[in-house]
């Protein structure tokens, strides 16, 4: 396996350049603080992967642009994992004994963190994670910091809402079909649901995973719809997802309500792609143009993502993976200059006890390193037109229907996709 070294020095030349050019200013500069990762660049996970390493570069120029942190640079140093959990031990090995990088971050997702988590638990490193749902469960890590809203239980979080929307509805659901890939998160999810499924009385008519090769979900709908369930919770991956949704429309699948743990409509693509097939799929989210999410340098960060989204190739709205990202780095520039060092024993404790102010809203971390107050998003997909990307920066497509503090619209049912 050959790893290709990125790096990237916000502002200027890579360092070795800049030696050259002036041995002087070299010798005389602090050395740049290096924060190394893997990111899924190719593969499954890319779209998220490169989404979020635009964000960090361009949090990178605007830090060395007002100096640096204390008083140095930052530099990016990462490696393609290529959407392969397999890759990301050697990954994490060559950044911690051969580039001597200051500090680590996890990959997008899941499957990559997990992977990354026995090397950084044996290393007793800091960690920050971009969207894992529920790693530190196994580890119960000390040192572990989550960027995503999941709350201090996010194995139940993700089918919470969805399951107490379902039973706000009159008449009551009685009976509920789970589907899933065969993978860590959805693993995860399946099982926060059949836990809540329980609590509510629901009795579960369905439940499957399928391969996550899997590209024919003709089957498992046609299965699914003998079961007749008045709802339907997904927890899939962004190909899968658009994979069931497609299958539901050409099978005629009728429900008081379907999606919830839905990865993949967050993504521009996926929406452009599915287009007017979204209306009335429940999914959730994190991040909506919607009037009741209005957070101080949100809109401010997305124009600037914005112009550099076309010509990097990544996800032209931002509006998922990008302000979390850029939330992330914000939470450790403001940790580093707090502890005022690198001290990674003194910027967990700091991480644990304090307020972060992000372009997500105040941030605070529960004890196992999640958010230590729940945020997920239920989105319906309403009046969506053809496959203009510009409507979904408009409020009223994606409308929050849960939680209550940021709902912005009522949920339609049923999901009838022999009426659409």
């Amino acid at each position: 396996m050959k790893l290709t070294r990125r790096h990237f020095v916000a502002g200027g030349a890579s360092a070795a350049a800049l030696a050259v050019a002036s041995p002087t200013i070299a010798q005389s500069s602090p050395p740049p603080i290096k924060i190394g990762f893997g990111q899924a660049l190719t593969g499954g996970l890319a779209a998220g992967g490169k989404a979020a390493l635009l964000t960090y570069q361009i949090w990178a120029e605007e830090v060395n642009a007002r100096g640096g942190i204390l008083g140095r640079k930052v530099e990016l140093v990462y490696y393609d994992d290529q959407s392969n959990p397999s890759m990301v031990p050697a990954i994490y090995t060559k950044l911690l004994d051969v580039d001597k990088v200051d500090l680590v971050m996890s990959g997008y997702a899941t499957v990559p963190t997990a992977a990354a988590m026995p090397i950084i638990v044996q290393r007793r490193r800091l960690f920050m994670s971009l969207f894992a749902l529920a790693v530190n469960e196994q580890f119960k890590y000390d040192r572990y910091f989550q960027i995503q809203p999941n709350g201090p239980n996010a194995k139940l979080e993700f089918s919470k809402g969805y399951l107490e929307l379902a039973m706000a509805l009159d008449p009551k659901p009685t009976t509920i079909a789970l589907v899933g890939a065969d993978a860590e998160y959805s693993h995860l999810a399946l099982a926060g649901a059949r836990e809540n499924a329980k609590k509510h009385g629901l009795k579960i008519v369905y439940d499957r995973t399928y391969p996550p090769a899997t590209i024919d979900f003709l089957p498992i709908i046609r299965g699914m719809k003998a079961t007749n369930p008045d709802i339907v919770f997904l927890a899939s991956y962004p190909p899968d997802s658009a994979g069931l949704i497609r299958a539901a429309h050409e099978v005629g699948i009728k429900a008081r309500m379907f999606g919830g743990g839905t990865i993949g409509p967050q993504f521009a693509a996926l929406k452009t792609q599915l287009g007017p097939l979204l209306n009335n799929v429940i999914s959730y989210d994190l991040y909506a143009p919607e009037p009741t999410m209005n957070f101080p340098g949100t809109e401010d960060f997305l124009r600037r993502y914005r112009e550099r989204a076309g010509a990097a190739g990544v996800d032209p709205l931002g509006l998922y993976i990008p302000p979390f990202a850029y939330a992330q780095m914000q939470i450790l520039e403001a940790a580093i200059n707090a502890v005022g060092s690198l001290d990674e024993g003194k910027l967990a404790d700091y991480m644990h006890k304090a307020t972060f102010s992000t372009v997500v809203g105040d941030v605070k971390f529960a004890e196992n390193g999640e958010w230590a107050e729940p945020r997920l998003l239920l989105v319906q997909y309403q009046g969506i037109v053809g496959n203009d990307v510009e409507q979904f920066k408009q409020p009223g497509k994606q409308v929050i229907i849960y939680p209550p503090r940021f709902k912005s619209g009522e949920m339609k049912v049923p999901f009838d996709t022999t009426k659409q």
